[in-house]
């Protein structure tokens, strides 16, 4: 489908503190990470699925689901604090030397987000290739709530708005009089491979936006986030279907090799 080589690539600690190992933990009947693995390989734009982890047991069921785990990340660079980029920088670099290998557009699809549409990985690299000069895509929805009406607590005690404004006392408005404004999800973020060498950002300046229903996202944080999810599929209010793809495997197989 595209002219351009993509890869996606999925980051997986081993260590999590608010699920405990949760990236390979039984999600409606599969490893958590799977789902994220099953869209990649089902949608056309994307050339090769990698995950990077620093954990051997998340490495192995990865494989087992389809992906390729070329690497073991280094420990340094897998920390609660460890920001995007130097998880990619790494991946890059690593499949420069070892394999050779340049893709021109990467994709990062967090496993905490195993309901994603493959129709919305597609957009996402198809809407970047449209547009060369932009330095990267990630997917928004519209907020639950308007910043326009957050507040932070000054030190004197009192509020103070969290964004200032021209509007007289926007959070006194209707919600119909603020301006429009977006969540980033982290449900699918796309980049110019370029983005992240030359200028040291998983994003750049110019991000397109891919918006989504507000509905359709759903990022796993917390136990209450996982049986909310969970049952969202269990009740069949989203089917794989829905999702547009079918996981290949199951632990049963593993167990039985």
């Amino acid at each position: 489908m595209t002219t351009s080589e993509v890869i996606a690539i999925i980051p997986a600690r081993g260590g999590s503190k608010s699920i405990p190992r949760k990236n390979i933990l039984d999600f409606a009947g599969y490893p958590l990470i799977s789902y994220s693995i099953a869209a990649a390989l089902e949608a056309d734009t994307i050339d090769r699925v990698i995950v990077s982890t620093d954990d051997q047991e998340i490495a192995e069921i990865s494989i087992e689901y389809g992906a390729e785990v070329p690497f073991i990340r280094p420990e340094d660079i897998s920390r609660d604090e460890t920001p995007d980029f130097p998880v990619f920088k790494h991946a890059l670099e690593w499949l420069k030397s070892n394999q050779d290998y340049h893709p021109e557009i990467v994709v990062q699809l967090r496993p905490t987000s195993p309901l994603r549409r493959v129709e919305h990985i597609n957009q996402a690299v198809l809407r970047l290739l449209e547009r060369p000069d932009a330095d990267s895509i990630r997917t928004i929805c519209v907020p639950f709530q308007n910043p326009y009406k957050m507040w932070r607590v000054g030190e004197d005690g009192f509020l103070l708005q969290l964004i200032e404004s021209d509007l007289p006392e926007p959070y006194n408005l209707p919600r119909q009089a603020l301006p429009e404004v977006y969540w980033q999800t982290g449900y699918v973020d796309a980049a110019w491979v370029d983005t992240i060498w030359e200028k040291w950002s998983m994003t750049g300046e110019r991000i397109l936006p891919l918006v989504i229903g507000a509905e359709e996202w759903i990022d796993i944080d917390s136990p209450d986030d996982w049986r909310r999810a969970e049952r969202l599929l269990e009740s069949s209010e989203i089917t794989m279907g829905d999702l547009g793809y079918e996981i290949k495997a199951d632990r049963k197989a593993r167990a039985q090799k």
